[in-house]
């Protein structure tokens, strides 16, 4: 399994799917939403997607997200890592990741404080989502399974970077 197939499993694990527009939690139908998350000027009140339109818009921005977390991480990742962290990025938005502790720490070759992160990001709002808690379990567990704390790079299963 790919990275990329890891993090649209925990996407669609964690996301549910709708495929008629829904206003957005906090900011109504200024932010309309379809499919997995998506949205976007295009997303407006009225909007329908098929199964197939919602898949493939988690499939570009997944795809989108890893040429990102290439560009940002500077040490080697193995897929289980690229994965979770695709997914994780997902969720919190590339601007939060790229400001976070948890790359910090990465970078540093901080592996287990970087896996020590996720649980942080638990919040909405300010306040604990049990669905973000359990979100941020799964992404951390196939972090850490993808992770190796010898202190030896992790390995490059096909050819993750």
């Amino acid at each position: 399994m790919t990275w990329l197939d890891m993090a649209i499993d925990l996407a669609k694990q964690f996301e549910s799917c709708r495929l008629e527009a829904y206003p957005d939690p906090e900011y109504g139908w200024r932010v309309a939403t379809v499919g997995y998350g998506a949205t976007g000027p295009s997303i407006v009140q009225g909007t329908v997607w098929t199964q197939d339109e919602a898949d493939a818009d988690l499939l570009y921005h997944m795809t989108g997200l890893g040429v990102h977390i290439d560009s940002v991480v500077t040490v080697p990742l193995s897929d289980e890592q690229k994965g979770a962290l695709c997914d994780l990025a997902y969720n919190i938005g590339i601007a939060a990741f790229g400001g976070s502790t948890l790359l910090r720490m990465l970078n540093a070759e901080h592996i287990q404080g970087a896996a020590d992160q996720f649980p942080l990001w638990n919040k909405s709002n300010g306040v604990v989502l049990e669905g973000l808690v359990k979100r941020r379990d799964a992404e951390r567990a196939l972090f850490i399974l993808g992770s190796n704390f010898s202190g030896e790079a992790p390995p490059q299963p096909g050819g993750a970077q």
